[in-house]
């Protein structure tokens, strides 16, 4: 069965993790675009505070407080945009955690924690979303990371639950498609982006810990989820940066390693340590779009914008080859004059016997429909 997206001025779109960060700003431009969100986290005051700004600005917005590890808390989710306005059109796994440290280090408590929320989270999700979108179709957007493709030291548990996600997600990409379910499965995949990140993950290093560079903005994640929710694709890059990682796995992992052994130890580290609390078990310091702390954030993503709009990528890139080869053949302005001043030089040097269009240049030259010799050259026409 054929997969049919709806503008996203005419969805329902449920979103987790909708208090902070990627949700909250996906939350916000959904909205602006005219989608009714339904918006799901644990802090009842962030959710609040995000469905008031949302509707004073024109927008449609209700909230649900759920843990997404809470199947039946995360089914209430689901039967309040039902409730509310209809249906469901589109889902997004957002909600996510991390923790900095050691893998021996870190508590087995907190190991299967982290797992609770970034994996089980997405799977209870899915779940049900896809039996909402079974009935009616629409998408199934889940938020992984650049480290579902390549893991990282210092988030070994973040990088394990993102590769679950990763698999789960392509599992049942395929199982929905081949039951013909109108369905559009994608997985999302950010580099650093600039969030609360950080001061929401549980931090077992001396010093406060970050994202290694380059930075992005979260609008860019927001733009590729929304892309997702009326563009049937298989999953999406967030950043270049995060397209390297890839590239790093795929074809010289030991080297990556290497790289990775020497930069990124210190590279998530800075200053002293300065807080003790983080988003592990109980919400923290939602609200905030961004985290102001990551000095120089990247606003744009060549690659993205490539992955979001290939047509126009390829339409661009063989314009810029037209102009190329017409600025190479003389066809742009001033390229005949350029052509016959170079002849008129060479004939004064002694360089070219023929004083025609389409005859070769040479130490011996020949009429142009005759074998060339290997030396002489020819001017395009």
């Amino acid at each position: 069965m054929a997969v049919h997206l709806k503008p996203i001025n005419e969805q329902v779109i449920v979103i987790t993790g909708a208090s902070s960060g990627i949700g909250l700003v996906t939350a916000r431009m959904a909205a602006e675009q005219g989608a009714r969100v339904v918006l799901a986290a644990r802090d009842r005051d962030a959710l609040g505070n995000v469905c008031e700004e949302i509707r004073r600005h024109g927008g449609t917005a209700v909230h649900a407080v759920a843990d997404v590890a809470d199947e039946e808390a995360m089914r209430r989710v689901a039967d309040l945009a039902v409730q509310s306005f209809g249906g469901i059109d589109t889902w997004v796994n957002n909600a996510g955690v991390s923790i900095y440290g050691r893998l021996e280090e870190v508590s087995m408590e907190d190991h299967r924690r982290l797992f609770e929320t970034n994996y089980w989270g997405v799977v209870i999700g899915s779940r049900l979303a896809a039996q909402h979108l079974r009935r009616s179709g629409g998408a199934l957007i889940n938020v992984g990371s650049v480290v579902s493709e390549r893991a990282i030291p210092l988030q070994g548990a973040y990088s394990a639950t993102k590769h679950a996600v990763k698999a789960f997600t392509d599992a049942l990409r395929m199982e929905l498609e081949a039951d013909g379910a109108p369905i559009s499965v994608t997985l999302i995949k950010p580099a650093s982006i600039d969030t609360g990140f950080e001061e929401h993950a549980r931090n077992y290093m001396d010093q406060e810990p970050t994202v290694p560079q380059p930075v992005y903005a979260p609008e860019l994640v927001a733009q590729a989820i929304l892309h997702a929710a009326q563009h049937p694709v298989r999953d999406l890059f967030v950043g270049g940066g995060g397209k390297g990682f890839q590239w790093g796995e795929r074809y010289a992992p030991r080297v990556t390693d290497y790289m990775m052994e020497r930069m990124l130890f210190r590279g998530q580290q800075y200053g002293p340590r300065q807080r003790d609390r983080d988003s592990l078990y109980e919400p923290y310091n939602n609200g905030h779009a961004s985290s102001g702390r990551h000095g120089f954030v990247r606003h744009t993503s060549l690659y993205t914008s490539a992955e979001l709009h290939p047509w126009t990528t390829a339409a661009l890139v063989a314009g810029l080859g037209a102009l190329a080869f017409a600025a190479y053949s003389g066809r742009m302005p001033g390229g005949g004059r350029r052509r016959q001043e170079a002849r008129r030089r060479m004939r004064a040097a002694g360089l070219a016997t023929a004083d025609t269009e389409g005859m070769e240049i040479g130490h011996n030259a020949k009429p142009a429909g005759e074998a060339a010799h290997e030396g002489h050259v020819r001017f395009p026409q």
